[in-house]
């Protein structure tokens, strides 16, 4: 089986709702910022503070490139993965991707208090989840399926994406 990848926004629910299709359809979950927190043994946000937003870009596309290869996973990214397009390449490869979009004050809610968002880390964080939105929307767009997580349990969106799955073979 093709891999389902899993892409969108911070606070979107990409984690949640990937644990949910992995229970769903048996499938194993990967999930590209825990994948390099593993490989460094620094949290993401210390990454940032350390070698900076490119290097920690470079290991998200090392990750990508190598979980792309791989067959029958569900594949969720950063929120910025969409911004290099080999990243995208490789994942449409051996995927269906599937972007997951929710209302800036809902990724403010759902982000609120975790000091693991780096990018969020500033005086208004409402208003850089809008700028960051502004600037990235174009790439999720092009991505792939848009998926709306706002007043949705991960569940019923797991529920909508093995739909739009089951009805593509």
């Amino acid at each position: 089986m093709t891999n389902i990848v899993l892409t969108g926004f911070m606070g979107t629910g990409k984690t949640a709702v990937g644990r949910e299709l992995s229970r769903l359809l048996s499938m194993r979950l990967v999930d590209v910022d825990s994948e390099i927190e593993a490989g460094r043994g620094m949290k993401i946000a210390d990454i940032f503070r350390d070698f900076g937003e490119p290097y920690f870009r470079d290991l998200e596309t090392e990750v990508i490139r190598r979980f792309a290869r791989q067959r029958n996973l569900i594949i969720s990214t950063g929120g910025g993965a969409v911004l290099r397009e080999e990243n995208m390449a490789a994942l449409r490869e051996t995927g269906v991707i599937f972007c997951l979009r929710a209302a800036p004050q809902t990724i403010l809610a759902r982000t609120a208090g975790s000091g693991d968002r780096p990018l969020l880390n500033v005086e208004d964080p409402l208003a850089k989840i809008e700028d960051l939105l502004a600037f990235r929307m174009p790439f999720y767009e092009k991505a792939g399926t848009m998926i709306d997580t706002d007043g949705k349990t991960p569940l019923q969106v797991a529920e909508e994406i093995a739909g739009v799955i089951k009805c593509r073979r």
